[in-house]
Parts: C-alpha cells; structure tokens; sequence
C-alpha cells in the first residue's frame, strides 16, 4: 500500500506541474517555464526514485537520476535555489548520491534485485529503461538549450520528445501493469501537444508582426 501512495504521490506532482504550466502558458499566450514547474518537479523525482528502488524497477530509478540534478540547476537559474533551507537542499543533494553509493557498495543484491528481477525480463527492462532515457532527454535537451539562452526555458523540442518518450513509457506500463506509470504518463499527452501548438501560435504570431 506504501509502495502506491509514494507512486501516486510521485505522479500527482508531475501532473500538477504539467497543468499549472499549461495554465500559465494559455494565459501567457507563450510557452513560459514558471518556477513552480520545476519546484514540483524535484518534489515529483524525489518521491518517484523512492517509488522504483522500493519496486525494484531500474528504468525508473535510471530516468529519474539523469534529470534530477537538472531541475536543481533550473531553480538556481531562477533564484528558488538559494532561498531552499540549507538541511533541505543537503538532503536533495546527496539523496540520489546515496543511493549509487549503496548500489555500487552491494553490486552483486543491485545486479539480482534490479536486472534480474523475475518480475522484469530483461527485454522489458531494456525497452523500459530506453523509453525513461528518451523521456528524459528532454531535460538534457532543455538543459543545454537553456544554457545557451542564459534563461530556464522550455523549448518546442522539449515537448515533441516528451511525446515520444511518455509513449514509450506508457506501453511499458500497460506491459508491466503499473498504474502509477499509465496514469502519470497518460496526463501530460494533451498538455505536451498543447504547448507545441501554443509555440507554433506565438511563432507565427511574432513573423506576423515582423518579429
């Protein structure tokens, strides 16, 4: 029951950072990238890390250790950082640092427990794990397209490989009959696809107006 509450708990902060963008950027008429986003976003990893290592699920545990520090670096390009309790952020910090620690000080338990759990074949957990990369190599790409810019943004290619990698990660849940997956992936399908037309509107919109 634990397990699921964590899950779910995990997945209502990513849907509600989907959400409260989506609300943001329909009244901004532009695709903005608001500091509450990246707020629950942290707040969603953390809890979704806690969820996979509790299920023995590498995929999930891989796809959120690439993007969590990234999120870190959003809320210091937007001043949120440094205004974080300095015990808070200690344990944001070294939570997932921890955590490979552990796993690489008891290789041969995180071997058996996460790439050869029964409960995973191994195709599963490559296809899993290939879908979480795709999924979150849009925090990679945002990373670098924001470092070039000197800004936290959320460009257009951002939300076309969310996309793609929500519907990876979505077949691999039904495959799994994860719930939390499913649920938390399905959500984001029409904000993704929104804030691609809200991008392309303003595009059009700023050419239209010699912009």
């Amino acid at each position: 029951m634990l397990l699921y509450v964590v899950g779910f708990l995990a997945q209502v902060f990513f849907s509600a950072r989907i959400l409260l963008q989506w609300i943001l950027s329909e009244r901004a008429k532009r695709v903005v990238s608001p500091s509450i986003f990246w707020i629950l976003s942290l707040a969603g990893s953390y809890l979704l890390f806690i969820y996979g290592w509790m299920r023995d699920d590498f995929a999930i545990v891989l796809g959120q250790v690439i993007s969590y520090y990234i999120y870190i670096w959003n809320l210091s390009a937007k001043g949120v950082w440094a205004k974080v309790p300095g015990i808070a952020r200690a344990l944001l910090l070294v939570t997932p640092v921890v955590a490979i620690g552990f796993a690489v000080s008891h290789a041969d338990t995180f071997v058996h427990d996460f790439f050869r759990n029964e409960k995973v074949p191994l195709w599963l957990l490559l296809f899993g794990s290939v879908g979480q990369v795709i999924f979150t190599l849009r925090f990679v790409y945002q990373y670098f397209y924001s470092r070039r810019r000197g800004e936290s943004v959320l460009p257009v290619g951002f939300w076309i490989i969310s996309l793609t990698g929500s519907a990876a990660i979505v077949a691999y849940g039904i495959v799994r009959h994860d719930p939390v997956l499913i649920l938390g992936q399905s959500v984001g399908f029409i904000a993704y696809t929104r804030n691609i037309l809200i991008y392309r509107k303003a595009r059009a919109a700023s050419a239209g107006n010699g912009g």
